[in-house]
């Protein structure tokens, strides 16, 4: 068993403790794997009635997959390459999260990022705090919103999700509400509490979810006016396209501060992962999470295998230059019939869940 997973029980709460503080409660395999069948275990046992997770360490909630592991295993023999197995455990914990029969409490205090959202939108409350740093940063690393991204972010108001799958920009507590991913907001001195009171509430009415979200309303507070939501309007006349060509040019015709730092912004991630996101977002709109979950696998196999995904990692995660090289380097090089093959069957190695 690793430590870097915290399993206990109060009472009739498995509260889980993601203890990787160093690399910001980043989720790796071995995390995974510890996390998987503990939380099967708590779904069957009539004694736990609700579970709670957490990150260690008061900077992170869970910034996101180990994806540098990944990159770096790129190449190297395997019998069992880790870009296979990680995606596919990943996925099927976050499948297990979103079908979770039981209030699946995340505490999102600090960062969460990519595989951290796997492991809070798929439960039934996601309670932030004034520290949250909320983000989907994957196309700064040659990848694509994943763990779930094709179902989550399409239901964020208007095209909010579309903007935030293609920029990565982040989102705070007040932007969280707003956009549905945070059910309650708590400060952060008080989780504790919070847990303890989850530990001690009676839970003898049978209804477990009204019982978890009057306690975690019993602490919530306003966060303020969500700095995202001002931008709506401009959000969806932009983001509505079915292009990241016109997307562009609509954020030059708007023309605001904000939609010159939006286009810039765009102009520095990768561009087959730009493309490849906002076909990702369309396909998926509306579909049933377990239809999302066989595409983004076939996804995370392809997309893993470009260029840009090795170098997205060495730029902004091992050398750290923020200077990547993509490959191809412009939108207009990307053709679409490569886009489109990053959505191939994988035939008997597809994620098909029941």
């Amino acid at each position: 068993m690793t430590t870097d997973v915290l399993l206990e029980t109060r009472g009739p709460v498995g509260l889980v403790t993601l203890n990787r503080p160093k690399a910001l409660n980043a989720l790796d395999l071995g995390m995974i794997r510890a996390l998987h069948p503990a939380l099967e275990a708590w779904a069957r046992d009539p004694a736990v009635k609700a579970v709670v997770i957490r990150g260690a360490g008061g900077r992170a909630f869970c910034a996101g997959g180990d994806v540098r592991a990944v990159a770096l295993s790129m190449g190297t023999p395997n019998p069992e390459p880790l870009s296979r197995a990680f995606f596919y455990e990943e996925y099927r914990l976050n499948h297990l999260i979103h079908h979770f029969p039981k209030p699946y409490v995340a505490l999102v205090d600090g960062i969460s990022m990519g595989g951290g959202l796997g492991l809070s939108a798929h439960g039934s409350h996601r309670v932030v705090t004034e520290r949250l740093v909320l983000a989907m940063p994957e196309t700064a690393i040659g990848l694509f919103p994943d763990v779930g991204g094709g179902w989550f972010l399409p239901r964020f108001p208007g095209e909010a999700g579309t903007y935030l799958g293609l920029t990565g920009m982040r989102c705070n507590a007040a932007d969280a509400l707003w956009l549905g991913y945070g059910t309650q907001h708590v400060p952060h001195d008080q989780l504790e509490a919070v847990v303890e009171a989850l530990a001690a509430a009676d839970w003898s009415s049978g209804d477990a979810r009204a019982v978890a979200t009057r306690v975690l309303n019993g602490f919530a507070t306003e966060p303020g006016p969500s700095p995202l939501k001002a931008h709506a309007e401009a959000i969806d006349r932009c983001f509505a396209k079915d292009s990241v060509e016109e997307i562009l040019a609509a954020l030059e015709a708007e023309g605001s501060p904000w939609a010159n730092e939006t286009r810039a912004t765009l102009g520095r991630m990768s561009p087959t992962s730009l493309k490849v996101t906002l076909r990702q977002l369309r396909l998926c709109w509306g579909r049933p999470y377990d239809e999302v979950v066989t595409v983004e696998y076939r996804l995370s196999q392809h997309v893993t295998a470009l260029p840009d995904f090795r170098e997205g990692i060495r730029a902004v995660l091992v050398d750290k230059d923020n200077r990547p090289t993509w490959n191809p380097p412009t939108l207009a090089e990307v053709r679409d019939a490569n886009v489109e093959a990053c959505f191939a069957p994988l035939g008997e190695r597809d994620l098909v869940v029941p």
